[in-house]
């Protein structure tokens, strides 16, 4: 429970254990090494994925594949019932999923994603509708194994990724978009290491970058509040005169994308809103109206606004078929998943996709100390040999361990 809860490493957990030993009144008879801590929770994920089954109440299935860790992917996908979101009156956590798929693959493409899923629904029965982003890898798996079934589930597009694809599209090719990225990106380096580092913009993603745009968006509006505040006052003090020419300096004409960064401020902040609404509460009669009424601050020809509109009508007819309880139409649980685990995996020296994938079964659902010495009773330590033999025949460390083993390389010292 102190790597799944506490998330600190297996290594400390010995340390951690004595320290309360010697300085509380703990009766700890016995402190485990690290490694039976590392296999007693890679145990505990193998038999939660064991104990997978069918389920009475209507669920949602969130399917996502994790980057490449060293020169593999995951492919995960979660059960979360459909009245989660009634029942919390908030945003899930992790213990309100349980991972019911796990695999292990050097690459993926639409029929190995496919296959995937038909085991995976075959173990864990049919969800009313499954839930992803906007890759086309995915896209093409769930569309391939939704064709095979004669009820198919209904395809939920998560609201984040879509919100970020309609700002990709209205802003990213523009002239005015592409001078006030490089606006800041110089900015960046002429305020970094400086006295004023602490107006530096926010770092800037290569890879889905429209994401976390918003935050470029409120750092802007700031900005050009100073400015504002400053350029109008004939006569400035000597500290807000040098404070003036030090931001013109760094952020030279940032005045003149006023326009375009009140349109862009303004279209961030209000998708921000909407999303904040949708993620928290779930796609129900209310949401679906302070959606409504929050897209009204966009401009008609908005591509967002059209995107969102449309995306906002499908949905709520998916929701009238599944259900009269809030919809979750978000996947940002599976990456706060994905989070936690690269997380714990980077500690390593050498990270790689190896048998700890295992722990990600073990970070979701909620745990009672019955049920889990039930799973570890299950569970032995040769059929974790058996799991990984199985599903990960290879990993960087063993490649490593061969390729100089064949090479007959000198070990150091011998």
């Amino acid at each position: 429970m102190l790597v799944l809860q506490a998330v600190i490493s297996y290594r400390s957990v010995p340390r951690t254990l004595k320290l309360l030993k010697n300085r509380s009144r703990y009766p700890f008879q016995w402190i485990p090494h690290f490694t039976s801590v590392i296999n007693w929770t890679l145990r505990l994920g193998l038999g939660m994925l064991r104990q997978v089954a069918p389920i009475n109440e209507p669920w949602v299935a969130i399917v996502d594949h994790s980057i490449d860790i060293g020169t593999k992917k995951a492919l995960v996908v979660l059960r979360v019932k459909i009245d989660s979101l009634s029942k919390k009156k908030q945003a899930i956590c992790l213990e309100d999923c349980e991972c019911i798929g796990l695999s292990i693959s050097d690459s993926v493409n639409g029929e190995s994603i496919s296959l995937d899923l038909e085991k995976v629904f075959g173990r864990a029965g049919s969800p009313e509708a499954i839930i992803k982003d906007n890759d086309r890898t995915l896209h093409k798996g769930v569309r391939l194994y939704t064709e095979k079934q004669d009820t198919a589930p209904h395809i939920i597009e998560d609201i984040g990724h879509v919100i970020a694809l309609a700002l990709k599209s209205q802003f990213e090719k523009t002239d005015e978009y592409k001078h006030f990225i490089t606006l800041a990106n110089n900015g960046a380096k002429n305020l970094r290491q400086t006295d004023l580092a602490f107006l530096v913009p926010p770092k800037l993603r290569s890879k889905g970058r429209f994401q976390s745009i918003g935050n470029l968006g409120k750092w802007a509006e700031k900005v050009q509040g100073v400015f504002d505040k400053l350029t109008p006052i004939t006569k400035l003090v000597e500290q807000e005169q040098t404070l003036l020419e030090k931001l013109d300096k760094a952020l030279p004409n940032f005045s003149r994308s006023r326009h375009f960064i009140n349109d862009f401020s303004n279209t961030t902040k209000v998708v921000s809103c909407i999303m904040k609404t949708l993620k928290n509460n779930g796609l129900d009669d209310a949401s679906q109206k302070q959606t409504l009424k929050a897209s009204e601050k966009l401009m008609p020809d908005s591509t967002v606004k059209v995107r969102l509109l449309d995306w906002l009508h499908q949905h709520t007819h998916i929701r009238k078929q599944i259900t009269t309880l809030p919809l979750l139409i978000s996947s940002d649980i599976i990456e706060s998943l994905f989070g936690r685990f690269k997380h714990i995996v980077a500690r390593s020296p050498h990270a790689d996709m190896n048998r700890s994938t295992l722990l990600i079964p073990a970070l979701c659902g909620r745990f009672d100390d019955a049920a889990m010495a039930q799973t570890l009773r299950q569970v032995s330590h040769h059929d974790l040999k058996e799991w990984e033999n199985k599903n990960i025949p290879y990993t960087l460390r063993k490649k490593r361990q061969v390729f100089f083993d064949e090479m007959k390389i000198q070990k150091p010292g011998n």
